[in-house]
């Protein structure tokens, strides 16, 4: 899916004086947007989202965004203006998870595509951030995000579902059982289905909660992890990620060095797609219960995105048959010219 770099390149269009540029001007700029065919080319793969023109000089080609593209950024941008406050919350829950609550500024811009912030969010902390945010020195030389929890105490999604439905109370190291969506076709050995019973009966520790006490080798702390992840991929926009994006997050979330495991010790909760050689891990809850999980803000502009770029392929498609019939036309026009010189 190229829907990040398509966003990214629109963001540097439009913030164009003349919402146009010049592919001169991001001709070299590849790997900066994950891009790895010719800029050029990755945009004309796209003609319900950029435009191509002649530019004023050279007759060089030059791009704009089309005119639905210009009113889905309008959308989007109007996301981010109404919901600042609840993609403030969503990245003050981010950092609140880790062990010091405090993350490195270059995990966070990694996290933002998945968090929906914008490219430009920590740019504009006087407008995007509140008082419990505070920039901090940490080691080795990096700049962090602290964040202050202001003595209240933080529940996750499954807390809160479980106390909704009068399963939980608040209670120190009570157990919360995971909603389990059982693949079809699934079937696993008795054995397994009878230690995933026992666990669901763990006491829960929430990925808000000091784990330092936790043997790491128990089922407790193996719940923890999973916690963990059911509420980090529940922050998310598309509620998934590329499992390899997850693992730089080991040294700051007091994760297992073998954390990617838990995805496969438990596919009742979570699923993994091995599609375009990546393997992105995808909470199921949120798929299967549109109740449980609060849908984000910007999902519906990312869906308003991806049908612009499924759009696209139809045009091609209408091109290249164009083009077929055309094509086949001049070939009988020299057919019908070499009988009458032959004739």
């Amino acid at each position: 899916m190229h829907l990040k770099p398509i966003i990214a390149l629109k963001n540097v269009v439009i913030q164009e004086p003349s919402a146009s540029i010049p592919i001169s001007a991001i001709s070299k700029r590849g790997l900066e947007f994950d891009i790895h065919v010719k800029v050029a080319r990755f945009l004309r793969q796209y003609p319900s989202i950029f435009e191509e023109f002649t530019g004023p000089m050279h007759n060089l080609p030059w791009f704009r965004l089309t005119q639905e593209a210009v009113e889905t950024d309008r959308e989007e941008r109007i996301v981010y203006e109404e919901c600042r406050e609840e993609l403030r919350e969503r990245l003050r829950r981010f950092v609140l998870m880790s062990k010091d609550k405090v993350m490195p500024l270059k995990i966070v811009k990694g996290m933002e595509w998945y968090l929906g912030l914008p490219s430009d969010f920590l740019e504009q902390p006087e407008v995007n951030l509140d008082g419990s945010f505070r920039f901090v020195d940490m080691e080795d030389g990096l700049k962090g995000l602290a964040v202050e929890s202001e003595g209240r105490k933080v529940l996750s999604v499954l807390q809160r579902n479980a106390m909704k439905q009068g399963v939980y109370f608040g209670e120190p190291m009570e157990a919360i059982e995971f909603p389990l969506f059982p693949s079809k076709g699934l079937r696993l050995r008795r054995k397994v289905e009878d230690w995933i019973k026992e666990f669901q009966n763990v006491p829960y520790v929430s990925p808000y909660e000091d784990y330092s006490h936790l043997d790491p080798t128990s089922d407790v702390a193996e719940k923890r992890v999973v916690g963990f992840l059911h509420e980090l991929l529940s922050l998310f926009v598309e509620h998934s990620a590329e499992r390899r994006k997850l693992l730089c997050l080991k040294k700051y979330f007091g994760l297992p060095q073998k954390v990617h495991r838990a995805f496969e010790r438990h596919p009742h909760i979570f699923y993994l797609s091995f599609r375009n050689k990546t393997c992105t891990a995808i909470l199921k809850e949120a798929f299967r219960d549109k109740y449980a999980i609060e849908e984000h803000p910007l999902l519906k502009v990312r869906k308003k995105y991806i049908k612009l770029m499924k759009k696209s392929d139809v045009i091609l498609r209408n091109r290249r048959s164009n083009n077929r019939f055309v094509d086949r036309g001049d070939l009988e026009k020299e057919k019908e010219l070499e009988f009458e010189l032959r004739g």
